[in-house]
């Protein structure tokens, strides 16, 4: 009551109601996905030769600058800097550094929070509180119950208060729900109702006296848009994991910000190509009055930071050799783009799982299945390297063999073809096999038909007939849904060859390589 009747108070002294208004600026990444030197349009590490041609995008000097910028631009006013998970897992710097690198550059650059993403539990639980041991901000993820978890517990937060501008801004988080599927966070660390818990969050926060309120998400933005809709208090929504693009100046992009339900969603693409900039003001009240902005798009015109750049450079020259050394030749370029390799058939998926069954068509195996989400990149035309090449497979994952009942394949088909909406890592890329599929039935009724080579022809998959199927162990063991292959799948064998190296391999082998489509996955 009392800080209502400052409130009142304080208002009646106010000339006009501008004079109450608080504006905050939220600086914001997501989805870096270890991208800490720039990139090139592919999305992959970019070359030198590129990177001087000014073709070039991001990088965390270059993130760092534009936050420096306008911290300077805007002084004396309310910033805050904010990051939406998965800076983990996606290029050599993450394989050979695990997350300390990226603890070093958040700590320099001056971060004010973070999400936990699912990639952020890709080295299990001790991975993320090496992690957190190392930065110097909070790390929040407000529906995990991490009480039986020896490593993480008292470590990540729930709802969270910060001091900015005089005024108490609230925070509350959540992770997709279906992180066990896609990452691994082991038995102890549960994973509650991301809705329900931000419910909970806010009526925490506003028992407190916070007014605003803003959700850091790392849940996709379909999600954020059911969010918007269902927990009441929240300002604006901050989020990532779909790697959606916002923009109000490119066609197709997502409005920045996107309201639902008068709240606004914002997000900044992925592999720090973007910085977001949303702007939210707000009456004496608390009650959000306003909301723009737009991602600041970190090209060649953004000058690295000079000192971080050379810490980068240094940390990059004990895997110089590894990444440079050429492996093989593609004529064109080879697509693997999220939203191809999740949805349809893309010739990034062609060659991994080609270069899957090739590397095992002699034990048997006649049926290949790569994940789309396993996929990170693609590759543009000319040398390849084996960098570029660890850029798309980074998970270090390994060859899995098993034997399987043609149900069973149907079975891991239709889990593939379950969330295509969602852009969901499960769609099915495939080799040795094709099959249509029809999208307007319901998730578990969508494979049409399936046929499987037979020499020079196709032959009908036979539901009880055992064939060899080749995937990598992610998947196989039960990630991205494909739990079907660890129950019903027989005669596993998990450790095969790094799936980055088969590739490479198989690059080598065909090269120069040219990227292909050839039909074998159809929409009805």
């Amino acid at each position: 009551m009392s800080r209502l009747l400052l409130t009142a108070a304080t208002f009646a002294l106010m000339t006009g109601a501008a004079q109450a208004d608080y504006t905050l600026h939220i600086l914001h990444t997501n989805d870096l996905h270890s991208r800490i030197e720039p990139i090139n349009k592919y999305d992959a590490t970019c070359d030198a030769e590129t990177d001087a041609k000014g073709e070039c995008f991001g990088g965390i000097a270059r993130v760092a600058t534009e936050v420096a910028a306008l911290r300077k631009q805007l002084e004396g006013q309310n910033v805050i800097l904010m990051d939406a998970g998965d800076q983990f897992q996606g290029s050599l710097f993450y394989t050979t550094y695990k997350g300390a690198d990226t603890a070093e550059f958040m700590n320099a650059v001056g971060y004010d929070v973070m999400a936990v993403g699912n990639h952020e539990f890709d080295d299990g639980p001790a991975g993320l509180a090496a992690f957190e041991e190392k930065v110097g901000f909070p790390i929040v993820s407000g529906n995990l119950d991490l009480s039986r978890s020896a490593e993480l517990k008292g470590r990540i937060g729930g709802p969270l208060i910060l001091a900015v501008g005089g005024e108490k801004l609230g925070i509350v988080s959540a992770l997709a729900t279906d992180t066990p599927e896609t990452a691994s966070p082991g038995p102890n660390v549960i994973f509650k109702d991301d809705i329900d818990s931000l419910k909970a969050q806010v009526a925490e926060l506003e028992g407190q006296g916070v007014t605003k309120i803003i959700a850091l998400t790392h849940v996709g933005f379909g999600r954020d848009r059911q969010i918007a809709e269902s927990v009441p208090g929240i300002d604006a929504i901050v989020g990532g994991h779909s790697h959606t693009l916002f923009s109000n100046s490119i066609e197709g992009a997502a409005k920045y910000p996107s309201v639902v339900n008068a709240v606004p969603i914002v997000s900044a693409y992925a592999y720090s190509k973007y910085l977001g900039h949303l702007v939210l003001t707000f009456d004496d009240a608390g009650k959000l009055i306003s909301a723009s902005g737009d991602p600041v798009l970190l090209d060649a015109s953004v000058v690295p930071d000079p000192a971080i750049a050379a810490r980068v450079a240094e940390l990059a020259q004990p895997i110089a050799a590894v990444r440079a050394k050429v492996v093989g030749e593609a004529a064109a370029p080879i697509e693997g783009a999220r939203e191809k390799c999740r949805a349809e058939e893309c010739a990034m998926g062609n060659l991994v799982a080609d270069a899957m069954l090739d590397r095992v068509k002699g034990q048997g195996i006649s049926i290949a299945l790569e994940n789309g989400g396993g996929l990170r990149a693609s590759i543009d035309a000319g040398p390849v390297t084996m960098g570029e090449v660890l850029t798309v497979l980074p998970f270090q994952n390994t060859l899995s063999t098993f034997q399987a009942k043609g149900s069973t394949v149907v079975k891991a088909l239709e889990n593939g073809l379950s969330q295509v909406e969602d852009g969901a890592g499960r769609f099915p890329q495939v080799a040795g096999l094709r099959f249509v599929w029809d999208p307007a039935k319901p998730a578990g009724e969508r494979v049409v038909s399936v046929e499987v080579g037979a020499g020079e022809s196709w032959a009908p998959l036979e539901a009880d007939k055992v064939y060899g199927v080749v995937t990598n162990n992610y998947v196989r063991t039960g990630g991205d849904g494909y739990k079907i292959l660890d129950a019903e799948g027989m005669k596993a064998y998990d450790f095969g060859p790094d799936l980055a190296d088969v590739t490479a391999d198989y690059l080598a082998k065909t090269a120069p390589y040219t990227p292909y489509l050839d039909g074998r996955i159809r929409r009805k």
